[in-house]
């Protein structure tokens, strides 16, 4: 973890202030660049945009997603497959 278990978990307070400002299933997107911000209770049921370099990708927050971060639902990286005679062999027959 990058942050010490006695300072508890860190959640951005411009984000906390948005989400009051909604009612739970208020179909809103949050856009926020706060990707190390970690998931509370408070926000399941909440579509939140989380930045990825380019732009944001909606998040709708679960159950399960609680404690984990924001930026671990927003890759930043996009995988094109690697080129070359094997590649399209095998994407013609799949």
């Amino acid at each position: 973890m990058s942050r010490s278990l006695k300072k508890g978990h860190w959640i951005d307070p411009k984000l906390l202030k948005k989400l009051s400002k909604l009612r739970q299933g208020d179909k809103t997107v949050i856009k926020t660049w706060s990707r190390d911000s970690v998931i509370s209770p408070a926000m399941v049921g909440f579509t939140i945009g989380v930045h990825n370099g380019k732009d944001h990708l909606p998040v709708f927050i679960v159950e399960n997603m609680v404690g984990h971060r924001l930026g671990e639902f927003s890759p930043t990286r996009k995988f094109i497959v690697h080129g070359g005679k094997m590649a399209k062999e095998q994407s013609k027959t799949a």
